[in-house]
């Protein structure tokens, strides 16, 4: 394990609050052995009414300790992200089960525990559906990040629970529909254990941290996660749509928008996953092809799905209003994007080589701190710094703009000087080349 640099130290990591910069600090209880989920105080139900759920916001608040909470929502089957299933374990609570569409607003429990730290796994998957019902952590610590942070290749919360607590997890439902009432007992059995055993596994990775130098690192990652804005909604979110890039006819294109929204609409009226209704594929099929009748976009093979013949009539009306639209989409978007890296080297050949030097450096750095390279700095950042980067190059300079872009102190304190490094190299290189073939 390598050392970070000497500005990140862990002299602020003492017991649990918030440091000065207002990042979680971290403690860890005193270790134990854990070779089995420890036993439950109640039998596994699902909280479905305000009475209850009032009752159990009480016993919460009367534990100890940080929060484990884990949602379930019904990506692939719902058009919403909503949580159907929000679990929470508390030491001296015990473990509950929520149905949030029955419950309605959780702000009692946030009122209860919102300032205590909360442990997920993954909690930028989670966060958007819980702050949807009124749950919003002030402090968290995401397992995920700090097996991340700490260098281990599998990340999914069964390996990381396997590694350092030595429990098997099962997670043969983590794809389920768990919009489905009742929900079978195995499945709360698969839930409940997803936070159960939160607790123990945050313990053993706070004290790694602690003892890998990393635990402020990962206290400014976790809050940085906690409070990233979510991303604004897309000009043009049907360019999602897988494979309409292979239009190149600006009419296709238009009808392939049409048949996207068409689609989005129906399946946020009904609630159900687009891609459930009528596959990507088969719009753009249409969109190709550009029937000339109803019959004959009924009898297109490719333009399959369970709504593709029921609402025929919809599809229909969809691609007659892209054919008869005078407003075409341009073949690309129009956003603040980079080319792709691949083609830098014939676009701009300087950018390239800052590029290529400075993702060595990183590559290097990465292996000696132990920290996965993408974590270290997010790819978009060093491809944008490379391509518009500070006059003159020093580490002081790339340090601010990398701030401008978002990247967190620690990071920059560790990556400003490689990448300033990497793009000196690069330019002496490109000026030595012309010598070296003269």
């Amino acid at each position: 394990m390598g050392a970070t640099d000497d500005n990140v130290t862990e002299d602020t990591v003492t017991e649990h609050g918030i440091a000065e910069d207002g990042t979680a600090v971290l403690d860890v209880e005193a270790p134990h052995a854990l070779t089995e989920p420890a036993p439950r105080t109640r039998a596994l139900t699902v909280i479905d009414t305000r009475e209850a759920y009032l009752e159990a916001v009480d016993v919460i608040a009367a534990g100890h300790g940080p929060i484990a909470v884990d949602a379930e929502r019904a990506s692939g089957f719902k058009f919403s992200q909503r949580a159907y299933l929000i679990q929470l374990y508390r030491r001296g609570a015990g473990s509950f089960l929520f149905d949030p569409p029955a419950i309605g607003s959780f702000s009692e429990l946030n009122d209860a525990i919102a300032r205590d730290e909360w442990i997920l796994h993954a909690a930028s998957q989670d966060l958007a559906c819980l702050r949807e019902v009124g749950l919003d952590p002030r402090v968290i610590f995401d397992t995920e990040l700090a097996a991340r942070l700490l260098g281990i290749p599998r990340v999914g919360l069964g390996s990381v629970v396997e590694e350092f607590l030595g429990i098997h997890l099962k997670k043969e439902h983590s794809a389920a529909d768990w919009s489905r009432r009742p929900l079978p007992e195995s499945w709360l059995e698969y839930a409940a254990l997803d936070v159960e055993l939160l607790p123990d596994l945050r313990d053993k990775l706070a004290e790694l941290l602690i003892e890998n130098s990393k635990a402020v690192i990962a206290a400014q990652e976790f809050e940085a996660t906690r409070a990233k804005e979510p991303k604004p909604v897309a000009a043009e979110p049907w360019r999602r749509l897988t494979g309409v890039h292979s239009l190149r006819n600006p009419r296709n294109v238009a009808v392939a928008r049409s048949l996207w929204l068409a689609r989005d609409a129906l399946a946020r009226e009904i609630d159900v996953s687009p891609g459930r209704l009528v596959p990507d594929a088969s719009l753009v099929a249409a969109a190709r092809v550009l029937p000339e009748s109803k019959r004959e976009l009924a009898a297109l093979r490719e333009f399959s799905g369970r709504a593709s013949r029921t609402e025929i009539d919809r599809w229909w009306a969809a691609l007659e209003e892209g054919k008869a639209a005078t407003d075409l989409p341009a073949h690309r978007r129009n956003e603040d994007t980079l080319p792709p890296p691949r083609s830098w080297a014939d676009r701009n050949p300087e950018a390239d080589s800052r590029l290529k030097a400075a993702r060595s450096a990183l590559a290097e750095l990465s292996e000696f701190v132990n920290i996965p390279v993408e974590n270290l700095l997010t790819p978009e950042i060093l491809r944008r710094i490379a391509w518009t980067p500070p006059e003159p190059v020093t580490a002081e300079a790339i340090s601010s703009s990398l701030a401008a872009l978002g990247a967190r102190p620690w990071q920059r304190e560790l990556t400003a000087q490689p990448i300033a490094q990497g793009f000196v190299d690069a330019r002496q290189k490109a000026e030595n080349e012309p010598e070296a073939s003269s």
